[in-house]
């Protein structure tokens, strides 16, 4: 397996799992960057983006593996900068910062958690 982006989830806001049940989406941010967003977003460890994300990658989160449709024009700039981006699961996206991916359900969030992107 080429993993080209892991990083581990340190904390989850206090609205991240209602984003998730009502939207269907995630938002991905590195811990401590912007204090203002925690109550919104999973907070992980900071990782290096190994190659960008394509369409066709993997992207396995809380035990579930999920196929990567769509990537936002804006995806890969702000995962190097600060680890940012929006995980839109089972449903339609089309905005730059978004991931979008089809699984056979929702992931789990748990801290402690791996996030990891691998090629085709």
């Amino acid at each position: 397996m080429d993993i080209k982006y892991d990083v581990t989830i340190t904390a989850i806001g206090n609205l991240a799992k209602t984003f998730l049940t009502n939207n269907n989406s995630a938002i991905l941010l590195d811990e401590g960057i912007r204090p203002n967003l925690s109550d919104m977003v999973l907070e992980h460890t900071p990782g290096k983006l190994e190659e960008d994300i394509k369409k066709g990658d993997k992207l396995l989160m809380g035990g579930i593996k999920f196929n990567i449709e769509k990537v936002g024009d804006a995806v890969n700039q702000n995962l190097r900068e600060e680890g940012h981006c929006t995980l839109v699961f089972n449903a339609e996206g089309s905005m730059p910062g978004q991931i979008i991916l089809k699984g056979p359900s929702l992931p789990v969030l748990t801290v402690g958690a791996h996030i990891t992107f691998t090629k085709k």
